[in-house]
């Protein structure tokens, strides 16, 4: 009953936020909707690590790789909102935007968590099609939030590459369901499964290149990522964080459980393969454009696109590696929440997103530069932080099977660290423009991305008993 609950409560979030016209009571209810949300899918995780799976009804079902995506969701939209809420007043008082404006964004929002939701806890693989389509509709109105030309464009661009791509994934889906030879009933993941043996070889890798290409296409994979570097730049900074936290993974996820089909019916190394290709040009790609960037909000669009390369190369290099990639899916998800939160902060300050344009920020924003620059080390690996551990144990994997790849993402990883590096030096250090005002915007500002540091310095040396179970199961499954 609890993803009931979670849904039925994000959807009364919405009516009323339609009908209501106090800002206040708009913004309480949308806290208090996440927060629920949280404590119950955290019962919903755990309910799934003792009893290995979630199956309130026929229409639902939840694994262990599931139960993680539920909690990340949640945890992620939560502190999303909590930020949010403080980022619309700052953008009201500048005149940015109006009240109207901000009840459509929490409305929105909260429709995108829903069909998240939907997505990652629907038994038909069809409906989680639809949930995937639904998160590109109502996102493309946030990315078009501003109502620029840019702004407008960008949402074009991600809408139709996106719609494109989900095509190509349903494609590839309908051709999964020829192996299901009785008539009448819901297909189901489990269905699928069973029946995977009725599939010809031949149509199955067809069918995964289709949808490797198709939800690909939402995670960002190279060279499916043309709409990410627009949409992250120009939607508002909080939902930057959902499409690359909590978005990025789950259509990651949806691939994962069309290579557990294939691999029944081909093998695994057909899929392994795909993802390896698809990582080490997705990393090398991200590598390259990176060094050269001129929008910060940018730099995180390509930094996502880096890291959905990485955890792409620990589900192709299998093993401890896939242990290794799962961790690395939930550190990814938390840092990269953190790094749009600060981002916002530097927008509102400098009401610029252009690198050059932001210099010395350290002295201007002190408690978000640390923050920033803090984001920057977890993010490209750097000691004693979850991901050094996670991208370390993936390439050690990989240098035992496929020791030239490993060795040339080794590179591109390093390249990354040194573009990344150029632009936060020249962002945060020298002399501070005389015109700007010292100072912090607001101390609510700090919440989420201190809280989500916490947590990834926390789950850097100690991981949770169910989380850690849950993990464990999901090597198992994947």
């Amino acid at each position: 009953m609890e993803l009931i609950f979670i849904i039925s409560i994000l959807i009364i979030s919405s009516l009323i936020n339609i009908l209501f016209k106090k800002r206040i009571f708009i913004e309480c209810v949308s806290v208090i909707s996440v927060f629920t949300t949280l404590v119950l899918s955290t019962v919903v995780a755990i309910k799934v690590a003792n009893f290995g799976f979630y199956n309130p009804f026929p229409f639902f079902y939840i694994d262990a790789l599931g139960a993680i995506m539920i909690l990340l969701v949640s945890f992620i939209g939560f502190f999303t909102v909590v930020y949010s809420i403080q980022y619309l007043r700052k953008e009201t008082a500048k005149n940015i935007i109006g009240f109207t404006r901000t009840k459509q964004y929490l409305i929105l929002l909260s429709l995108f968590l829903t069909a998240m939701f939907l997505a990652i806890s629907a038994s038909n693989p069809i409906f989680v099609w639809i949930s995937i389509e639904a998160t590109t509709l109502s996102t493309a109105f946030l990315i078009s939030f501003y109502n620029k030309p840019s702004s407008t464009e960008a949402a074009w661009k991600y809408l139709i590459i996106n719609s494109v791509g989900l095509l190509l994934g349903f494609f590839g889906t309908l051709l999964y369901f020829t192996a299901i030879h009785q008539v009448g009933g819901a297909v189901s993941w489990h269905l699928l499964l069973e029946n995977a043996s009725n599939l010809d070889p031949l149509l199955a890798k067809i069918a995964f290149v289709f949808v490797l290409i198709g939800y690909g296409t939402k995670v960002g994979f190279v060279p499916m990522h043309t709409w990410k570097p627009d949409a992250y730049s120009k939607a508002p900074a909080p939902i930057g964080a959902l499409l690359s936290g909590a978005l990025l993974p789950i259509a990651f996820v949806i691939i994962l459980k069309f290579k557990t089909i294939t691999d029944v019916v081909v093998g695994p190394l057909f899929s392994q393969h795909l993802l390896i290709a698809f990582g080490l040009l997705s990393i090398s790609v991200a590598a390259l454009i990176m060094f050269n960037s001129k929008n910060y909000k940018r730099l995180l669009a390509y930094s996502s696109i880096e890291n959905a390369g990485i955890m792409a190369l620990g589900f192709g290099f299998g093993g401890l590696a896939i242990f290794a990639a799962i961790l690395h899916m939930i550190y990814h998800s938390c840092v990269k929440a953190i790094l749009f939160f600060t981002s916002g902060n530097l927008l509102l300050k400098y009401s610029s997103d252009k690198i050059d344009n932001v210099v010395g920020a350290l002295k201007i924003l002190p408690t978000t530069s640390i923050f920033f620059i803090l984001g920057f080390l977890i993010v490209t690996g750097t000691p004693p932080f979850g991901i050094f551990f996670t991208k370390m144990s993936i390439l050690s994997v990989g240098i035992k099977f496929y020791p030239i790849i490993s060795f040339v993402a080794l590179f591109f990883m390093v390249i990354v660290f040194i573009g990344f590096f150029k632009h936060v030096s020249s962002m945060f250090f020298g002399e501070k423009p005389e015109e700007i005002k010292t100072g912090e915007e607001s101390i609510w500002l700090f919440i989420s991305p201190l809280a989500l540091i916490i947590t990834v310095f926390i789950l850097s040396f100690y991981i949770p008993p169910f989380l850690n179970t849950l993990i464990n199961n999901t090597v198992l499954l994947y």
